[in-house]
């Protein structure tokens, strides 16, 4: 069956999926992601594609996609050209992007077939007014497609509290209803926060919202040299990571994630707005202290390294 009769199928009043897809000099691996959601078990999808001032192939990939489409299949727009998370929000708070629910797409990934269908399935789940985000484990592979492993699998249940240290699910896995999407909207694209994912999983958990962390893998999450950010899963870049901590890299991040926090409160639960306060407050502390109010607060990351990696950030000052 060829990809255009794929697009063809009868789609019988199925919700419709708006993949946000964000590109900048993604040449090399643009089409297998193309072609991965063209064959999606969900047909019901809409390609919005915003470049960030790609000067490679990039947008002859994504013409020729198009041409053989049609726009109704994919659209192409200019980003904001101040990088990855500014041109994911500016995305997210288009206001002529009309869908049921929203997807975050990278560039580089390869979606398993089903991955539309199993985050809508949850999806729908849930009363269409509250706010609800879908995240899921990665299967991760190297550049050529070849199995390197998996992202670490997370078994506590996605928190506020978690979120204010953690994000559990990668962009390239989220799918989100319009509820979230109205309330990241609501938030703006010029909030200060360090990735638009993490900022998903802290706004959402934080009013209240429902987020589900699937454990079942639905992208192949491609490894290569010019990934932003990519997988923690050798001693080089766990070393990599630790330094950073060392050099207060992730308190800067935790410094503009409270201060974006810090514009929507009034949004929060009361009890999250409480977790908020006691978080920003222990930061503060001396060290006896700042240990206990780190407790007290009930911040934490997903598993018992991290929680100590957080430990040793607080004793040194840098979380």
């Amino acid at each position: 069956m060829s990809l255009k009769s794929l697009l063809h199928r009868p789609n019988p009043a199925m919700p419709k999926v708006a993949v946000l897809m964000c590109t900048m000099q993604g040449q090399h691996f643009l089409a297998q992601q193309l072609n991965s959601i063209a064959t999606q078990t969900h047909p019901s999808w809409a390609i919005w594609a915003s470049d960030d001032g790609s000067d490679d192939h990039t947008h002859a990939i994504l013409e020729y996609y198009q041409s053989h489409w049609g726009e109704e299949r994919i659209s192409i727009h200019d980003g904001p050209a101040e990088g990855s998370t500014a041109n994911f929000l500016s995305l997210t708070c288009r206001a002529d992007i009309d869908a049921d629910y929203f997807a975050y797409a990278d560039q580089d990934d390869i979606w398993e077939a089903d991955k539309l269908e199993r985050a809508v399935a949850w999806l729908q789940t849930v009363p269409s007014d509250q706010p609800a985000l879908y995240g899921s484990r990665t299967l991760l592979v190297d550049a050529r497609n070849q199995h390197l492993g998996y992202s670490p699998l997370f078994e506590e249940a996605p928190s506020f509290r978690n979120s204010l240290v953690q994000s559990i699910a990668g962009g390239n896995t989220m799918v989100f209803n319009r509820a979230a999407r109205d309330l990241l909207r609501s938030a703006g694209e010029s909030i200060e926060a360090i990735t638009h994912d993490w900022w998903a999983y802290m706004l959402v958990a934080g009013v209240g919202g429902s987020v589900h962390y699937d454990p079942y893998p639905t992208v192949r999450y491609r490894q290569h040299a010019s990934n932003q950010f990519g997988a923690n899963i050798n001693p080089v870049a766990q070393y990599h990571r630790a330094r950073l901590l060392l050099q207060g890299r992730f308190r800067g991040w935790i410094d503009a994630n409270l201060r974006a926090l810090e514009r929507v409160r009034d949004r929060m639960t009361p009890e999250n707005q409480l977790v908020l306060d006691e978080f920003i407050e222990a930061r503060r502390r001396w060290l006896g202290p700042r240990l206990v109010g780190l407790w007290r607060s009930g911040v934490r990351r997903q598993t018992l390294l991290g929680n100590i990696g957080i430990t040793l950030a607080a004793l040194i000052n840098r979380l």
